[in-house]
């Protein structure tokens, strides 16, 4: 079980709105900690990706559940 100190509902949203509560939640986090992302924007897992590589922040985990993502990411 992954411990979880933020959780970010961005269900129902489209890009880029998902990435930028993302990006707002993890500039409020220390390092190390985790956000728990709850998207359904299909792009989700793209965008979330390609920000993790370029940022430096980890993909812990990712479950597809029918119509929704969740995404665990820790912060660098």
């Amino acid at each position: 079980m992954i411990e979880v100190n933020v959780e970010v509902d961005a269900s129902g949203l489209n890009c880029p709105l998902p990435l930028l509560r993302l990006k707002k939640a993890l500039q409020a986090m220390h390092s190390g900690e985790v956000v728990r992302v709850i998207a359904t924007d299909p792009a989700a897992h793209l965008d979330f990706g390609v920000y993790s590589e370029q940022t430096g922040n980890q993909i812990v985990e990712f479950l597809q559940e029918s119509e929704r993502q969740i995404f665990y990411i820790r912060k660098k």
